[in-house]
């Protein structure tokens, strides 16, 4: 019998964080960020890494909007949806749990 892991969503109330076999890592060689994970090396960019900053489980995910649209001077509703689309993405990908 197979099981299947049930797809965690993505909500207001969502503390995001790195899960603990996910951490970063600034690589001197290459002068940039990365993200570790067993077997998987990812290189984020400048916004994907000021994300991934605010997943410290303290933040909700209104917050990091918040936080992100002040450092960016953007409006709010303009990058709400691709921080949430980013979030979500990286929990499916089981490194970021919300």
């Amino acid at each position: 019998m197979q099981t299947r892991r049930q797809r965690t969503v993505l909500s207001a109330q969502s503390k995001p964080h790195l899960k603990r076999h996910v951490r970063l890592q600034f690589d001197p060689v290459r002068s940039a960020w990365a993200v570790l994970s067993p077997e998987k090396v990812f290189w984020p960019d400048e916004v994907s890494l000021d994300i991934l900053r605010l997943c410290d489980g303290q933040h909700t995910v209104p917050q990091i909007i918040d936080e992100l649209a002040g450092q960016y001077d953007a409006p709010r509703q303009d990058i709400a949806p691709d921080v949430e689309e980013f979030l979500q993405e990286w929990s499916d990908r089981f490194l970021v749990t919300l």
